[in-house]
């Protein structure tokens, strides 16, 4: 699909088969159609999606709350997870959302309010990464060595205490740490900070020794 007028066709076909009296380019929109008495539907066509699209229907919900953003519909596994995304965007902003594919109009959302429902779990998820992180490493960004953990402040007090009392059991680590899960995070060894010398006995490795360094002002 090269131009925006390939858009129009199809959903004009789609608003006509359900009533509507269409016509294109009125005013500033790209597309009116109307119903008797109703208010006006108002749809943006475009080839791809962009801010600025957004930023114009938005725009156009001070003359009717029926408002429809209408783009080619994408292909891929990207361009899928960009469709739900921008989908759950129509939603919150209260925008229609059409796609159209091989001359075929489709409906993906209608304009209205949107309420998202709350992810109990997720929440959840956040406050204990919260709570788990020692005061305030990333300064509300990525520092510029990346971005800090509680999983990566624990491997960090781990490695320390490794790097000051040489090879040392899980349970010991735990109880001079407090890090709960230690015998875990060093068996991991996700960043390759610590070398098993026996079973349940951990010693800090050269890369550990780089990582305190590295993190040193991050724990």
């Amino acid at each position: 699909m090269q131009r925006e007028s390939e858009l129009y066709a199809p959903v004009k076909a789609l608003l006509m088969g359900q009533g509507y009296e269409v016509k294109g380019e009125v005013g500033a929109a790209d597309l009116v159609a109307m119903r008797g008495e109703e208010p006006p539907v108002i749809v943006e066509l475009k080839l791809k999606i962009s801010l600025a699209l957004f930023h114009q229907a938005v725009a156009r919900l001070a003359l009717s709350d029926a408002v429809y953003i209408a783009v080619p519909k994408p292909t891929g596994r990207t361009a899928r997870r960009a469709l739900k995304d921008n989908l759950a965007l129509c939603r919150r902003l209260g925008l229609g959302f059409i796609v159209v594919k091989e001359g075929r109009a489709e409906v993906l959302c209608d304009p209205g309010p949107y309420a998202p429902r709350k992810n109990k779990r997720r929440q959840a998820r956040l406050l204990r990464e919260f709570q788990r992180i020692e005061g305030d490493p990333n300064a509300g960004g990525a520092t510029r060595h990346g971005i800090v953990t509680g999983y990566r402040q624990d491997a960090l007090r781990c490695a320390a205490h490794l790097a000051e009392h040489g090879a040392c059991r899980g349970r010991d680590v735990v109880a001079a740490t407090g890090v709960k899960e230690a015998t875990r995070i060093m068996r991991d060894n996700h960043y390759g900070w610590f070398d098993k010398v026996a079973t349940g006995v951990y010693a800090i490795s050269a890369e550990g020794r780089a990582g305190l360094t590295h993190w040193a002002y991050s724990w």
